[in-house]
């Protein structure tokens, strides 16, 4: 092999080691349409986006259903949605450095087969655990038509009732398994982001290595278009779950007495993990048979080992022959040095700070969305995912395409997607103004949101028991909510004072309630009760359509400088730190974005809880009704404060690229045709 073929500025290899033979013409020629061109490496890495963000959507859209299923508060299921970013800070930094100097595609390959173990290891708990068996007084299999209930009877029988129900409680809980079954839920949440680690650190450099780069961000805007398909699915999928109950095929689902809107209803979570693990399985194959290097991007063919070659020497700057792996002695000599002058950069810091809050704003957007939808719309969480995934997702798909379209078409610099991202940022955030205006009431559930009389209560707990049900002896901690003749919502049967049942199931009745009969509504008679909380009010239905309308509006103004935004993390370094940077930056956003953004807004939204449900086995469960007022100031309040201070570090940013580029210009004049050059390659000056 001659010494033209290397790069111009580097030094001949050393003359006692020769560099591998040329392969034979004709197998190289067959192995390229398949293995040696990038836009196969980009199909490869696109179906592994669409597997790992079909997972962690399917992950955000769970998020209620788990937490009710284990009866744990906000708070504990913000530290399993944060396990996540736990496991890929485990490997993170190391994958990211040591990774760009080894098999990237293998690397890749083996981190999707971990990702695929974690997520069904998720699904797991469900298989151990018994069957859910959600709070309640009303008996599934009566045989009778007509029944009395607890309001009717006399207060000795109550009290032995009372007793006998605290004995089967506190028998059951001997052989309970599931209390802590949400640990391993934690576990393999976190062994999913282990293996998500080296995904896209080595894949966004692999393609920016052998890609032209006027098609690099091109190729980014694509990869991550595809890649948003991924939630779209994953969403529905989510739906589709929700709708099934949690143990179907192993209960018989006429006896189940609660609907898909009632908050202790859980459907099918386990599920979507399996086939979302077996989709993450499927899609590590293909980076076995990858090769190490490519060819670049529109240049002449040239051997792979020469690829490689040249590779390690940009990462190293030293002259080395390629038929021996780099020892990781000495990659680790140059990991420090690279670090230092990655964090000397003061462009990358305030673009690392304006990321960590941007990331913080969108962690507590996307994982608690749901949530917000079900609380504050009274929407279930079937209708809720699906409506999540047919309107913001296709919506942010659309956005970062024409993100990439746009890199492409105006062949921006550094400063010019700097200044687009900004300013759609900043006209996104605009569009959020008005989701503070589309809000529904609470609802009007007696003795918790309004007194039994209809008017606001200051006092909650003073004011469940009152005239009309204090001969009942109902429990407190009891939640069997119905739907007052009157209109009203009553916590549970016996503190609406109802004295019949009829029925059995979903098919339930209560009849003779004197809690409805004490404060009627005009032309009622019969002083009846349905299971169930009362329909919200009619404008909700509306103010829902207005929230989706004006959310899906504003995550494509958003997502239309994702990649603006993200280019920045690659020009604004120099070239062999640019694994590095985007791995400092994955690892950065999640351990201060990530990791704490699901766990503090958890605890600020139990703060907001008004009605906490109750463990079989004594002590608070999942909450039941939430403050709609607090909850929305609190959702919609926090995720607008980050923004706006994210943006004041971008306006530092882009302080800094014009600072820069100024004195790149001072400092020589053959810098201004370079400055020209990286406007129409889209390279960094």
């Amino acid at each position: 092999m001659t010494v033209e073929m290397r790069p111009e500025g580097f030094p001949d290899p050393p003359l006692k080691k020769e560099l591998p033979p040329l392969e034979d013409p004709s197998e190289a020629k067959t192995r390229t349409c398949c293995t040696r061109n990038v836009k196969m490496f980009l199909v490869a890495l696109s179906f592994t986006y669409f597997s790992k963000t079909l997972s962690g959507s399917y992950m955000k859209s769970s998020i209620t259903q788990i937490e009710k299923r284990f009866e744990i508060p906000s708070s504990v299921i913000g530290v399993i949605d944060g396990s996540f970013e736990m496991g890929n800070l485990l490997v993170l930094p190391l994958v990211s450095y040591f990774g760009a100097k080894f098999h990237r595609p293998k690397i890749i390959g083996a981190a999707c087969m971990l990702m695929s173990i974690g997520t069904l290891l998720t699904a797991l708990p469900h298989f151990l655990m018994g069957h859910y068996k959600y709070e309640t007084t009303i008996s599934a299999s009566t045989n009778s038509s007509t029944v009395s209930f607890p309001c009717s009877q006399d207060p000795g029988q109550l009290t032995e009732l009372q007793a006998q129900q605290q004995s089967s409680r506190i028998a059951g809980c001997e052989h309970d398994r599931g209390s802590l079954m949400w640990v391993a839920v934690l576990l393999g949440n976190m062994l999913r982001g282990v293996g998500e680690a080296s995904i896209a650190p080595l894949g966004i450099s692999f393609i920016d290595d052998f890609a032209r780069p006027e098609n690099s961000a091109f190729y980014i805007g694509c990869l991550h278009t595809i890649a948003l398909i991924g939630p779209l699915f994953g969403f529905m999928l989510g739906a589709f779950c929700a709708r099934l109950y949690v143990d179907i095929g192993f209960v018989d689902l006429g006896s189940i007495a609660i609907s898909m809107k009632d908050s202790r209803w859980v459907g099918a979570w386990w599920l979507g993990f399996i086939v979302a693990g077996g989709t993450s399985l499927v899609s590590a194959f293909p980076f076995f048979f990858l090769p190490k290097t490519l060819p670049k991007e529109g240049g002449p063919e040239k051997d792979s080992s020469v690829t490689a070659e040249q590779n390690l020497l940009q990462g190293n700057q030293q002259t080395d022959s390629t038929d021996e792996q780099p020892k990781i002695i000495d990659v680790a000599k140059g990991f420090l040095p690279a670090l230092k002058r990655l964090l000397t950069n003061k462009i990358y810091v305030f673009y690392l700070i304006l990321n960590i809050l941007m990331f913080n704003a969108f962690i507590v957007l996307i994982t608690y969305t749901p949530k917000y939808f079900e609380q504050q719309f009274g929407e279930s969480t079937s209708k809720a995912n699906f409506l999540i995934g047919v309107t913001s997702m296709p919506a942010f798909s659309m956005g970062i395409f024409f993100s990439g379209l746009i890199m492409k078409k105006f062949k921006l610099d550094l400063l010019g997607a700097a200044k687009v991202a900004l300013g759609t940022a900043t006209l996104g955030c605009l569009c959020t103004l008005p989701l503070f205006a589309l809000t529904c009431h609470n609802a009007e559930i007696a003795g918790l949101t309004v007194s039994y009389a209809g008017t606001g209560i200051s006092d909650l707990e003073s004011r469940v028991s009152v005239a009309c049900n204090s001969g009942c002896g109902c429990p407190v901690n009891q939640w069997e909510p119905v739907c007052g003749e009157n209109g009203m919502t009553y916590i549970s049967p016996c503190f609406a004072g109802c004295n019949i049942s009829r029925g059995s199931g979903r098919n339930t009745t209560f009849h003779a309630c004197r809690c409805i009969e004490a404060f009627p509504k005009p032309g009622s008679g019969n002083f009846s009760a349905l299971l169930g909380q009362c329909p919200r009010e009619e404008k909700c239905s509306r103010m829902f359509i207005y929230y989706l309308a004006f959310q899906s509006l504003s995550f494509f103004i958003f997502s239309l400088g994702s990649t603006p935004l993200y280019i920045i993390s690659l020009r604004c370094v120099d070239p062999d730190l640019k694994s590095l940077s985007v791995g400092i930056l994955a690892m950065a956003v999640r351990l201060l974005g990530g990791i704490p953004a699901p766990i503090y807004f958890g605890a600020l939204i139990d703060s907001t809880c008004i009605k906490w449900g109750t463990k079989k086995c004594g002590g608070h469960g999942a909450c039941r009704v939430y403050n709609n007022v607090s909850f929305r100031l609190l959702f919609l309040g926090l995720i607008l404060g980050l923004r706006l201070i994210g943006y004041v570090f971008f306006g530092f940013v882009i302080v800094q690229i014009k600072k820069l580029t100024r004195d790149h210009r001072k400092a020589s004049p053959e810098v201004e045709v370079f400055l020209k050059q990286d406007q129409k390659n889209n390279v960094l000056p």
